[in-house]
This record gives structure tokens, sequence and C-alpha cells, in this order.
């Protein structure tokens, strides 16, 4: 199978040698380059691959994704879209093209978003930027999709296991642009829920509690907005808000319909479990960590955070249980927390405070 690598970059030399050296596995990469200044275009040659420069205004991810993918040629096999920022690990390809079957048209794979501190994984998904020559056009101007406009439905989609890729941004880079790019994304289409989904996720980022609000109440209410695990984060978002404008009642509420619209899933439970923990509500911790304990496989999905599935659920019941004088299993609990972050010195510092506690009361 003929497999070629496209993406679009602007100053981003730094990343260029690691970048060429993980797509090497690739049988071409091209490149859409939106404007660099620095040495990106120059050593991207250099280094094998086929760029070319364009500029792209008003910018749009989707429009620079579209242009970046006509570089591909049409007898291409697989088109692999990856940012210059993200490293596959070795063998790869093989494990591609183990995947692949006849007819297919798209591959998930997983891919690690951010990593902790220590160098653990952070936010894990699977995500599905592998896809066929043909019938597959990027569309929305920021948190860009690929959208079937082929004849007919696509073909199957395959799940390569052993294809892992790992995202490695520059935490210098501004994401100033996403809020307004999101605005004109629901401008343009105001009924796809995804949109409008993160365009109230956006609001939150930059605590505009009351825009957050409304605008996730209108997601919930959208007839597309039917899958689980996004209207759960909706709601946990909305109850963060809520407790954002010092609203706890009414946060807790939300976190609590959250549950409810998805119970399979960490992270509503977490969140209730930390507005409890701010409310020295001990009990509560202990319940709700709890269970969001009793979940153990972790979801494919995209809306899956660090936290759920690190560290926090210990840390959180480790203090409630000292909290309310169950010192040993305080300290089981307070080690398991520190096993999954063990450089985190305030966890490995918790623990070492119960072992001497509990050292004194047997003695």
């Amino acid at each position: 199978m003929k497999i070629i690598v496209y993406a679009i970059c602007k100053n981003e030399e730094q990343f260029v040698d690691r970048w060429m050296d993980s797509m090497s596995e690739a049988d071409q990469v091209v490149v859409l380059d939106t404007g660099s200044t620095d040495g990106t275009v120059e050593r991207l040659r250099q280094r094998g691959a086929e760029v070319a420069v364009g500029t792209v205004s008003p910018w749009r991810f989707d429009d620079a994704r579209n242009r970046s993918l006509e570089l591909v040629p049409e007898d291409a096999d697989i088109c692999v879209c990856t940012d210059l920022d993200e490293v596959f690990h070795p063998g790869w390809r093989e494990a591609l093209e183990r995947a692949w079957v006849p007819g297919a048209s798209q591959a998930a794979y997983r891919y690690t978003w951010s990593f902790r501190p220590d160098g653990g994984e952070g936010v894990v998904f699977w995500y599905e930027k592998i896809h066929a020559r043909h019938g597959w056009r990027w569309t929305h101007p920021v948190h860009e999709v690929l959208r079937w406009v082929g004849e007919g439905q696509p073909g199957p989609k395959a799940t390569a296991e052993g294809v892992q890729l790992d995202h490695h941004p520059d935490p210098a880079k501004s994401r100033g642009q996403y809020l307004p790019l999101l605005e004109l994304s629901v401008r343009e289409d105001p009924a796809d829920d995804r949109n409008l989904h993160y365009l109230g996720r956006e609001y939150m980022y930059h605590c505009r509690w009351d825009e957050c609000i409304r605008t996730l109440r209108r997601h919930l209410a959208l007839p597309a907005a039917t899958w689980a695990p996004e209207r759960c984060a909706s709601m946990r978002y909305i109850a963060r808000a809520y407790a954002g404008k010092g609203n706890v009642p009414e946060a807790r509420d939300w976190y609590l319909r959250a549950i409810a619209e998805a119970p399979y899933l960490r992270e509503p439970y977490l969140d209730l479990a930390v507005l409890l923990y701010e409310q020295g509500d001990w009990d509560g911790v202990l319940y709700f960590t709890g269970c969001a304990l009793t979940i153990t496989e972790r979801p494919r999905a995209y809306i899956c955070e660090a936290g759920s599935w690190g560290s926090l659920p210990y840390d959180l019941r480790s203090i409630a249980l000292y909290r309310t004088g169950r010192l040993k299993e305080a300290l089981e609990t307070a080690r398991a927390a520190w096993a999954l972050e063990p450089e985190n010195d305030r966890l490995r510092q918790n623990a070492a405070l119960l072992e001497r506690e509990a050292g004194v009361e047997a003695g």
C-alpha cells in the first residue's frame, strides 16, 4: 500500500527533525506551510518532505487541512494526517497495514494528547485522522473533523491496534484564536452539536460563566445532541460555571445530572468529589471516589480526563479517610496515589506523614 503523511505547519522548525524521523515509515511526506518566518520550510525540504507554501486568509483550520490534502497524490491508498508536534511510536506502518482491511475508509488509533510533568500519560483517547484518499473533506474552522463527501456510505473503519501517536506541543503557543473561530463555526452551523459543545467549553476556559452556561444549555437542547459522554461533559462544565459563580448548590445538582447521564464515566463522580472536598464533606468524598474507582475500563473517547485516571481519586479518598479517622485505610490509599505519580512530592509527603502517624499510633 502507498501511505502518505500530510500536514500543515507554521514556525515549527524545532519539531522538524523529530517529526520527520517519526514519519519516515511513510512512502512520502507532504506539507503545506502557511507562512513560516523561521527555517521550517528549508529544514523540511532538507529532510525529504515535499513542501508547498501558501497563505490561508482568513485563517481556518479546515481550509488549511483541505489544501494540504490536495498535495497527496491521487493514487495514495492511505492518508495519515498529523501535526509537527506529534510523534508516532516505531512500527506504526506495519500495525496500520495489518489493521487496514479491503475497502476500509478510515482508521482509529491510540492518541496521547497530554503528559503529566513526570512523563506519565495524561489525556488519552482514540483518534481518527487516518483515512482513504478519496471521499473525505475537512470541515469546521477549528476543531476540524473529517466529513464523508463521497458517494454512498464510507467503507468500514479499521481499529489500528499498536498504532500510537504522542502529542508534545509547544507550551508557549497561544490558543487565543480558538474562541473567535468557534464562534464563527457556530454561526455557520448552529445545529451542529459538537461545535456548540466546544464553544461552551471554550467560554468555561475563559471564565465567562454566564456564556458558558447559556451555550451549553443550548447544546443539551439540540436534537442532534444525543451522545451521552458529551452531554455529560456539558453538564459538568455547566456545574463548573455555577461553582465559579459561587452557586455551590446549583453546581452540585448539575454534577448529579451529569452522573445520571453517563454513570459509566469516572469524570462526573470525581468532579463532584472535588466540589465536596472543597466543602469539607468527607463522607461525600468517600462515596463518590468509591463510585469512580469501581469503573476500571478506561474509555476510548476523547472525553477522558487525565486526573480521573491518575492519582486524583486515591488522593482525595486518602484525605477523606484521614479526616474521618481511618488512618490505616488512609495510608494504603495515599500509597496508591503516590504509586501512580511517583515524582509528585506532595503525594510522597502525604504518604510519609501518614506512615509516621501510623507508627506512633501502633506504638
